[in-house]
């Protein structure tokens, strides 16, 4: 199927060829019908991408920052290989769509195949997008109007936070698209609307819609127009859906109101407010989320677990089946707001317009619309067959490999490493397509698919490296490992006991095939060149050795994906692993006894897990601490280990540079940027396939230390 990309690198707006998305539980498959382009938005990725390196620079200051933190403590060109990657991937165009239903995923209810709905969805001929991010579409309102849904319930969202009542007077400010879908919300819950702008079109667009009009561009005040309209006692609220880095809309909106008047932001402004301006009228102000409670909350979107509907009235479903309630009853009139008409196979024309058109309001986008029974089963039988793109052949190697995940680290890392390696790059699949394309195209794959089964059971492919969510992993690994496939699965190997062991069953039926496998875990600090000096240098010490490994991980949010335990396992089973089966490799003796602690309260209640510490103790007598702290200064090395043996001290900051004290022959060892290993443990993996050699990581230590990991993840978990 084709999808519109932005690549925000070069500029360049991509109709790309992707592999059709799968089908997966909670979610609706959705041929498209016809998708709005979003004129503000999606104007300003695209001149975003078109921007030079300075300029992008200075439209995200924030970023710059990050960015210069980042050289302090990765390194110059570990920072700068990371913010080209960032910019050289893709990103979809698109929010605001409508098409029929192809197939229905596991637990969604309310929905049938073969319905008319609208979505969130981008553009593209297929998508895939969550059930609480759709709503049916009445039978008098077409694709077309329906495209306009989900940017009307932005409007509609700002709206419900101003709170208008009947007879009240409101100001929108800025009559874009969005503008002017507001001014006949607000004139549909019986408000008198005054529209401002400074483009003479849309000014009169708007009295069209029934709205008081103030022409800024002509320098007619804006004030005196709310003062004679109101009688001297100004608006009652302000709807802010203008573009501008400008503080004046704000300025302007606090004078135009009445005392505790209320202001609502949906558009982009300067935000330096005067006090003066709210303090004396005690004036209300806040900022508009998008289209409706439960938007960027994973378990309301990702999950599909609705808010109660007495508690939570308005959620983004909700308004989107009120913005539809609207269309249908001609309170919301779409034809004049139409600008530009394309197929979607004319689709670089429409961004053409974006970019340098004048008069640009709504460009709506149309693709084959199915309107029987027969088409929607063809089409859902032809996205079936389209889940994979064939780029070219494969080329003939020991390893031929496929990537199942083709997230940020396995594009930018994992991958690289094994063409490195000298892997055949076979198959890369993920879920989306998109990231699937994306990466085929970049790193020269073969094939592009959403069909991971599928990619498994071709007997071409003898190796599989997977870089999925964490809770994913077993369920690869087990596949794969059945297949008769070498595995290369990142960290964590699985998130229970009980997929531990499962693993452990299929692999050692595998051994005893006559073609066993192969399954590394991708703890590659074990291979850094710091490490392997470490290394070289403790295997002369007969006496044990005490570690203190301080990960300074730095935070992220409680609801992200790696913080549950269900997905990502949280971050001591996700991440601090490593570190344990560092701490392992260098010992190099095995584990006797585990003690994990945390920050926190009783059980159960408010624990820390990412501020906690790990005790290892040897069967050689050594012993040693992980810190695995999320409360640091980013300043401080992100990764610091430190070693006291004999008289004698080691300390790593960061996989930067190596100091000892103590050491004779040993001298210091700096590098430019930071190397963790990670290509030279892809190619220890491939080279052992190739040479028929042992896995570099012994399975037996793959084993223990996920063993120990789970013990000190129960023990901070239970407090015990």
């Amino acid at each position: 199927m084709r999808q519109i990309l932005q690549d925000l690198g070069q500029g360049e707006t991509i109709l790309a060829d992707v592999p059709c998305p799968d089908v997966c539980a909670g979610h609706l498959l959705i041929r498209s019908a016809a998708s709005l382009v979003s004129a503000g938005t999606e104007r300003m990725l695209v001149e975003f991408g078109k921007a030079g390196f300075i300029e992008k620079a200075r439209q995200q200051p924030d970023k710059v920052k990050q960015v210069l933190q980042k050289i302090k403590t990765d390194g110059l060109f570990t920072t700068l290989e990371a913010v080209k990657s960032k910019l050289a991937k893709p990103i979809p165009l698109g929010y605001s769509n409508a098409g029929v239903v192809l197939a229905v995923g596991a637990g969604v209810e309310g929905f049938a195949v073969g319905d008319r709905v609208v979505s969130n969805g981008p553009h593209a001929e297929v998508v895939l997008v969550p059930k609480n991010l759709c709503a049916k579409i009445p039978d008098s309102v077409s694709y077309e109007s329906a495209a306009f849904c989900v940017v009307a319930s932005i409007g509609l969202q700002g709206v419900r936070l101003v709170k208008p009542e009947l007879g009240e007077t409101m100001v929108v400010t800025g009559l874009g698209l969005i503008g002017l879908l507001t001014v006949q919300i607000l004139r549909a819950h019986g408000c008198s609307v005054i529209g401002l702008d400074f483009d003479e079109g849309k000014l009169e667009l708007a009295r069209a819609f029934g709205a008081e009009t103030v022409n800024l561009a002509k320098g007619e005040d804006p004030l005196a127009a709310a003062m004679a309209l109101t009688e001297g006692r100004g608006v009652d609220g302000v709807v802010i859906t203008a573009a501008t880095k400008s503080n004046e809309p704000v300025h302007q909106a606090a004078l135009m109101c009445r005392k505790r008047g209320r202001i609502v932001l949906v558009g982009v402004t300067g935000l330096e407010l005067s006090r003066a301006d709210f303090y004396e009228k005690e004036l209300s102000f806040q900022v508009s989320c998008s289209y409706g409670a439960g938007r960027y909350d994973p378990e309301y979107e990702d999950k599909g677990h609705d808010y109660p509907y007495g508690l939570v009235r308005w959620t983004e479903q909700r308004n989107f089946e009120a913005v539809l309630a609207m269309l249908a009853s001609g309170s919301i009139q779409i034809e004049k707001l139409i600008s530009h008409h394309f197929d979607f196979d004319d689709a670089a024309k429409a961004y053409s317009e974006l970019s340098g058109g004048k008069g640009v309001m709504g460009i709506l986008l149309s693709y084959l619309q199915p309107e029987s029974d027969v088409s929607v089963k063809q089409a859902t039988d032809n996205a079936l067959r389209n889940r994979t793109v064939v780029r070219h052949s494969p080329a003939a190697a020991p390893v031929v490999a496929g990537v199942i995940g083709a997230g940020n680290h396995a594009s930018r890392m994992l991958i690289p490493w094994f063409k490195q390696a000298g892997a055949s790059l076979h198959t890369v699949a993920s879920g989306g397509g998109v990231s699937a394309s994306i990466t085929a195209n970049g790193a020269d794959f073969a094939q592009a698919t959403t069909d991971s089964k599928m990619m498994i059971e071709n007997n071409t492919i003898n190796t599989v490296v997977i870089a999925t969510r964490h809770n994913s992993h077993a369920k690869f690994v087990i596949e794969s490992l059945k297949a008769g496939k070498h595995v290369f699965v990142e960290k964590p190997l699985c998130l229970t006991r009980d997929e531990l062991s499962e693993i452990d069953a299929v692999y050692q039926a595998a051994q005893s095939s006559s073609k066993p496998v192969q399954l590394m875990l991708g703890y590659n600090r074990r291979f850094a060149p710091h490490i392997v000096r470490m290394k070289s240098f403790l295997e002369r010490e007969r006496e044990p050795k005490s570690f203190i490994m301080t990960m300074n991980a730095g935070a992220i949010p409680a609801d992200h994906w790696t913080q549950d335990p269900s997905v990502g396992g949280g971050r001591i089973l996700g991440e601090a692993c490593h570190f344990i089966d560092l701490m392992r490799f260098l010992v190099g003796a095995p584990v006797t006894s585990v003690h994990a602690v945390s920050m926190g309260k009783a059980a159960g209640v408010s624990v820390t897990e990412d501020k906690a510490t790990v005790t290892l103790t040897f069967e050689d007598g050594s012993f040693g601490t992980v810190h695995y702290f999320a409360n640091g200064h980013r300043s401080f090395p992100k990764e610091r280990i430190e070693v006291f043996c004999g008289e004698k001290v080691m300390q790593l900051d960061n996989f930067r540079a190596l100091y000892g004290f103590g050491w004779p022959g040993m001298k210091t060892m700096r590098l430019w940027g930071q190397d963790k290993g990670g290509a030279a443990c892809a190619d220890a993996f491939v080279q052992s396939i190739t040479g028929g050699t042992p896995c570099p990581i012994p399975y037996e230590e793959v084993l223990e230390v996920a063993k120990v990991t789970f013990d000190a993840v129960e023990q901070i978990r239970t407090r015990r």
